[in-house]
């Protein structure tokens, strides 16, 4: 059987494609690996309260995963600080990308801090869990996992997610140096 030659470039074109798209998906496959980093998260006296994950996906999107224990139930502010430092607390500095930007997912100012995060929730039985995700923090850009490091802080009290500069969430309780994993 003969191919006529209308055929036989509408063939070429979709093993073209074909190609073409096999190529690109092996590229994103390669370049576009998930980013980790962990945090063990302790108290003030340097008991371990429980976990952080930082998984970056290939859209850039980061995604944090917390798990505690022995916490006060309620909601707590936490934040990605600017240092990774835990050693006293207060050497974690203030938020991620505090300077030019206003504190707060819900203010009305303007973008919020790179590192604000939603609430954390804390069950009647001292379990607290977030998921959450920001597209206004990174580990491929060494936001986070710049050369001094960075900190995951959680506050005692609830973040209002508006008030400067810290949404009145109180004092650190918790914090977690992050680490490339």
């Amino acid at each position: 059987m003969r191919i006529g030659r209308s055929t036989w470039h509408r063939r070429l074109a979709i093993i073209g494609l074909g190609a073409t798209l096999a190529i690109g998906i092996a590229s994103v496959a390669s370049a576009g690996g998930a980013i980790h980093a962990t945090a063990t998260m302790r108290d003030a006296i340097g008991a371990a309260l429980g976990w952080a994950k930082f998984t970056e996906d290939a859209s850039g999107t980061l995604h944090v995963n917390v798990h505690v224990k022995g916490m006060s139930p309620g909601l707590h502010g936490i934040h990605i600080h600017a240092v990774g430092d835990c050693d006293p607390f207060g050497a974690a500095g203030s938020h991620l990308n505090a300077g030019g930007q206003f504190h707060g997912l819900a203010n009305t100012l303007g973008s919020p801090h790179a590192g604000d995060l939603p609430n954390l929730r804390v069950n009647g039985a001292g379990v607290g869990q977030l998921a959450a995700v920001s597209d206004r923090a990174s580990l491929s850009e060494t936001s986070i996992l710049d050369g001094d490091g960075s900190a995951l802080v959680i506050h005692s009290l609830q973040d209002d997610q508006s008030s400067q500069p810290i949404g009145g969430s109180g004092d650190r309780i918790a914090c977690g140096e992050i680490e490339p994993d």
